[in-house]
């Protein structure tokens, strides 16, 4: 109370006296000051005086509209009656001038009432908070810039994307046709010219053949690379179990020769691009079959495990394997573990399958000795996997 209070202590009374209550309000951060309900001020403390550099004798007396220009004084007049209206505590943010721009303020208003409850006057308590205001708006500037920089960067990356899509189908097609006619042309000299070219000669016009070919192979695996890489992804529920089977069948057509024991675990499930897990199981299964096609008793193994809230998937087979001191380049685009006599072959299927188990926030590694097989392990993100698999 402006009149002074008392506080009884053990051996004698303590006042406090306005003086007391001024200091009190003087050495605060807050801006405080009381206004009566015609809007004169009755009070200012010391922080008020700093931040709009007035002095209180200047200042008792005035309103608002006699201090600051007619807006800014027409919003805390109306804030004031707002909070008489109200009867109680009002929160809000006001700006006021200051000697580096506007200051952003977060204001508590309240009546003051007398013995009757009838309000008297308004006091108002603010706290600066311009610095705080600023930072978010540089923030809130910065990720508007951000943003507009990652659609321009977007819009940029796609249609560069779609040039090089178009780009690599156009070699693609460019290159296809001199190998057509490499393959063909050394098809009509073995059938019309092979009784006047010896052996020699025709070995060496197979051997175009044979390389015609492995070139066609190594731009399909290219373009299927780029799209491995760039193609968007379409997310649903995978059954890996019965595309691991459909590709194992495929497989068994292409070579009727061969006898391997093939088991895939049942109710393999996950969440991904289903053409893009199928082109991954592909690649994967295709690399077993081919590195078991000189082991007796072929076998192959689909399956997969859970740790730590985590599905592995899984292709073994018990082939030719590797030197895990080479498994750094295992996934690298063109890169062998074995010559192309022992085991024809791009070097691209496994980089095919990094990307996609990639795309799909997931991780790929392998586990092999030579002689002994080798173990393809990879992950789809927590996320994208729908099901527990069993192994």
């Amino acid at each position: 109370m402006v009149s002074g209070a008392m506080a009884t202590g053990r051996d004698h009374d303590i006042r406090v006296g306005p003086d007391q209550l001024l200091a009190l309000l003087d050495n605060t951060s807050a801006v405080i000051y009381m206004r009566d309900l015609d809007g004169r001020y009755m009070l200012i403390n010391r922080e008020y005086e700093r931040l709009f550099d007035v002095r209180r004798e200047d200042v008792i007396g005035r309103t608002d509209h006699d201090l600051f220009p007619a807006e800014i004084a027409d919003e805390f007049r109306a804030n004031d009656l707002h909070a008489v209206a109200n009867g109680r505590p009002v929160q809000m943010e006001e700006v006021a001038p200051g000697e580096d721009g506007p200051h952003t303020y977060v204001t508590v208003k309240f009546p003051l009432l007398d013995s009757d409850g009838t309000a008297y006057a308004i006091a108002g308590i603010s706290t600066d908070i311009t610095g705080r205001k600023r930072a978010e708006e540089q923030v809130q500037r910065l990720n508007s810039e951000l943003e507009q920089r990652v659609r321009e960067r977007t819009a940029e990356l796609e249609a560069s994307t779609r040039e090089l899509d178009a780009f690599a189908y156009s070699v693609s097609h460019d290159l296809r046709a001199p190998l057509r006619s490499l393959d063909g042309f050394a098809q009509v000299l073995i059938e019309d010219y092979g009784d006047v070219i010896d052996k020699d000669g025709q070995h060496y016009l197979r051997r175009i053949q044979a390389n015609a070919v492995r070139m066609a192979q190594l731009i399909d695996d290219l373009l299927k690379l780029s799209h491995a890489t760039r193609s968007e992804l379409h997310r649903e529920r995978v059954d890996l179990s019965a595309l691991s089977r459909d590709i194992v069948e495929e497989l068994r057509e292409q070579s009727p020769e061969r006898a391997v024991n093939v088991v895939v675990a049942e109710e393999m499930a996950g969440s991904g691009d289903a053409h893009l897990i199928r082109l991954a199981l592909d690649n994967l299964l295709a690399n077993a079959w081919k590195f078991t096609s000189s082991t007796e008793s072929a076998a192959i193994e689909v399956g997969s495990f859970s740790a730590d809230s985590e599905v592995t998937y899984f292709v073994r087979d018990n082939g030719a394997g590797f030197d895990m001191r080479y498994a750094g380049k295992l996934f690298d685009p063109f890169q062998r573990l074995h010559s192309a006599v022992e085991f024809e072959g791009s070097g691209i299927g496994l980089a095919i399958v990094q990307r996609i188990v990639r795309r799909h926030g997931g991780r790929i590694w392998a586990e092999s000795s030579p002689g002994a097989g080798a173990s393809l392990y990879f992950t789809l993100s927590p996320s994208a996997t729908n099901d527990q698999g069993r192994s």
